[in-house]
């Protein structure tokens, strides 16, 4: 049920009149405020925790619908010889990457916090100067990739120790500090790097760029959100001549792991990736196992053969840190 405040007012004074009918009119007010700004606080907290970041963080329309982003970064060279050096990012990963026994990628956080985040931001910094319009399309696809990812762990950094990216909000209204104090923040949505004079967050990356641009459902195992449940951040920085296998290598690698797709006593259980973006992977269930069957190894494809459905999907939110 909706109540204007006026009425919220006064279903607040019925309820008060019915307790304390010997109160004074002004106290009885004053009472129904306290619990009209309760009932105000506790529905900002519910919107949060409800996941008004767990939706808008990774759905098909998350962030600020900004059609002129995707114009304005739907410009490329074709087989233009301009290229990005990756190299110091590289270094980075390796550095600071530790592939685990059980699959996951852990990040060493808090040793690149000491050593390593100078390095990470000289290395931001230079991509933000970057001519993408003079770059092949391969190219820029590495460069949004490397950009987002990046950017992330320099957002983690800033803020480590957390256990989780959703309790960093970069928002300082009201609901952001909700959202953040309950764990369903998160720090997509506000601008966080400048690219060709346009202030950029996460959400633009993702949802403006690189989804509408190169429309290819296998950047969604390429761009990490620093979380367990996320496909890997790779050991290396993604380069514009070797993308298309590197992509090809992490939808492998996440298709096959638990994270991805598991199989129990007939139901199938997959990664909230391809139930956020189902458009991504053709716009069904059904769509979804036709694209996990491309990259699932014979032992998984044989369990989805013939499936249609999938019965349940989860998502993992702890940070990916070594440290756990």
């Amino acid at each position: 049920m909706r109540l204007s405040a006026p009425r919220l007012t006064r279903r607040c004074v019925g309820l008060l009149g019915k307790s304390r009918v010997d109160e004074s009119m002004g106290l009885a007010v004053r009472r129904c405020q306290d619990i009209c700004w309760s009932a105000a606080l506790f529905m900002l907290i519910a919107l949060a925790t409800l996941g008004l970041g767990h939706a808008s963080a990774f759905s098909a329309d998350a962030g600020v619908v900004r059609p002129n982003l995707t114009k304005a970064f739907n410009v490329y060279t074709s087989g233009g010889s301009a290229r990005v050096d990756h190299s110091d990012w590289d270094r980075l990963l390796k550095a600071y990457v530790k592939p685990s026994a059980h699959g996951v990628n852990l990040v060493d956080y808090k040793a690149f916090k000491s050593s390593g985040r100078a390095a990470l931001q000289a290395y931001i910094a230079r991509l933000e100067v970057t001519s993408v319009g003079d770059l092949d399309r391969p190219e820029q696809l590495a460069f949004w990739v490397n950009l987002y990812n990046a950017k992330t762990v320099d957002i983690i950094l800033a803020h480590y120790p957390v256990a989780s990216i959703r309790e960093i909000s970069l928002d300082d209204s009201l609901l952001g500090y909700l959202k953040k104090s309950v764990g369903a923040g998160g720090p997509w949505k506000v601008p966080v790097v400048r690219v060709n004079h346009q202030r950029l967050s996460l959400d633009n990356i993702e949802h403006n760029i690189l989804r509408p641009i190169f429309k290819d459902p296998r950047v969604h195992y390429a761009i990490n959100c620093a979380s367990m449940g996320c496909p890997n951040l790779q050991a290396y920085a993604f380069s514009g001549d070797a993308i298309n296998a590197q992509l090809d290598t992490a939808a492998r690698a996440f298709i096959n792991d638990p994270r991805g797709f598991a199989v129990h006593e007939g139901r199938i259980a997959a990664s909230s990736i391809y139930s956020w973006f189902q458009e991504d992977f053709g716009g069904s269930e059904a769509g979804v196992l036709a694209h996990a069957r491309q990259f699932a190894n014979p032992a998984l494809k044989a369990k989805l053969r013939g499936r249609t459905k999938i019965e349940a999907f989860a998502y993992d939110w702890r940070l990916n840190d070594v440290a756990r």
